[in-house]
């Protein structure tokens, strides 16, 4: 928010908004999720202006996945659809909407970035984050080894096959080691809860930052 306001958007937080859906939709608890979306398109119907969201995964189940759920229902079909046009995720927001790659952020040291999956591979989201660090005064951005490869949080995957995203979270922390940097900078808070889990338990330095706190650098 204070990014945005300093960009010269005027920006409103509804508090009436909950969670979007997405584990009871990927766990195949329809009417569940149904009945979460339905709140949030009756919450942000009557705001004006665009929807913006700080989580790839976010910002995919609004776009994708609501008509989706409601794409036999003639009257929140078209109520789903408008949401999902307004909706944004936030680096796609600031770079293909506002057109801004410079936001002023500055941050001393080194940098690697985790591309998260629904950002990336649902939303086609990949050169907005970079061109946004690529203009982080300070900063020296470096490759993460295998950055394709999913962290391992996956939404319910996690907690339908707990070994295989055990593994998967491994491997991830091993690539950020092998990077050297000490800041991983990611666009999606499941990513975020789910890496930085890891490296709290297994007592590594290293630390995960979503986007925007790098970008909120001055």
């Amino acid at each position: 928010m204070d990014i945005l306001r300093r960009l010269g958007v005027d920006v409103d937080f509804p508090q009436a908004q909950t969670c979007c859906g997405q584990p009871q939709f990927n766990a195949g608890l329809r009417k569940d999720a149904r009945q979460m979306a339905e709140h949030m398109i009756k919450v942000f119907e009557h705001l004006p202006g665009d929807v913006i969201s700080l989580s790839g995964s976010c910002a995919h189940m609004i776009k994708h996945n609501y008509p989706e759920l409601f794409a036999k229902d003639p009257t929140w079909l078209p109520r789903a659809q408008t949401l999902a046009k307004r909706t944004f995720e936030f680096t796609e927001y600031l770079v293909d909407v506002l057109e801004i790659t410079d936001v002023g952020a500055h941050w001393d040291g080194m940098l690697t970035y985790h591309p998260s999956c629904h950002l990336s591979r649902g939303l086609g989201i990949d050169r907005q984050p970079r061109a946004l660090l690529a203009n982080v005064k300070g900063a020296q951005i470096v490759e993460l080894p295998e950055e394709q490869d999913c962290c391992g949080f996956g939404g319910v995957f996690s907690v339908a096959h707990p070994e295989l995203s055990a593994e998967f979270l491994k491997r991830k922390i091993g690539n950020l080691e092998k990077s050297e940097s000490p800041t991983l900078v990611v666009a999606d808070t499941g990513c975020i809860m789910h890496i930085a889990g890891g490296l709290h338990r297994q007592k590594k330095p290293q630390r995960v930052v979503h986007i925007a706190e790098v970008l909120n650098h001055q």
